[in-house]
């Protein structure tokens, strides 16, 4: 079994990951439990940042790292707050909710999606970047105790739940899934040398 770090110091995000990446045949191994350094997250966009973390750890390690970036883009806020999504409002979610609900209202615009990049990361610096995306809208309050982050906030096309109301079936139409499916088609196909 291939040992890939999961460039990560949150224990959830390694527990969400495990499922998907289980099937592949993979052992796991969390950066923070590694010890591994996070690099700042300075890149413009989703893609540029996963790439930078996957690099960080895959180099520190000397084995591949997968890395991912993601965040909610709402039209209302002109995009934002997109890359710095777990920062918004100073990583405040109660906070942030009231900011996205107050110009959702205002603007009178509620489209939205999520994006999700995963960067896998060879220890030479090799480097395969997949996106996903969710479409849909900002509910008119947060619904749902379900996931995490802006899941409450988030209502997919096609559904009237949101995110943290859908359980299992987000984990299948998330931008995430998306950006894992791509991933694992280019693993099985044998695209991606380790």
């Amino acid at each position: 079994m291939k040992t890939l770090v999961i460039a990560t110091h949150n224990a959830g995000k390694l527990k969400e990951f495990s499922p998907l990446l289980a099937p592949l045949g993979f052992a796991l191994k969390s950066a923070g439990e590694l010890g591994l350094p996070e690099p700042e997250e300075s890149a413009p966009d989703f893609a540029g940042n996963a790439r930078l973390k996957a690099l960080t750890a895959a180099r520190a390690a000397g084995l591949p790292a997968l890395a991912d970036d993601s965040g909610l883009s709402v039209a209302a806020l002109g995009g934002g707050p997109g890359v710095q999504s777990a920062r918004y409002a100073g990583g405040d979610y109660p906070a942030a909710f009231a900011r996205i609900l107050q110009a959702v209202a205002e603007r009178g615009e509620a489209r939205a999606y999520f994006t999700a990049a995963l960067c896998l990361a060879l220890p030479d610096g090799t480097t395969h970047t997949y996106v996903g995306e969710a479409h849909g809208h900002i509910a008119p309050e947060p619904r749902g105790l379900g996931g995490f982050g802006y899941d409450p906030l988030f209502i997919p096309d096609g559904y009237e739940q949101s995110f943290a109301e859908l359980g299992a079936e987000k984990e299948r139409i998330s931008h995430r899934a998306k950006a894992f499916a791509q991933l694992a088609a280019a693993l099985r196909a044998g695209a991606i040398n380790f």
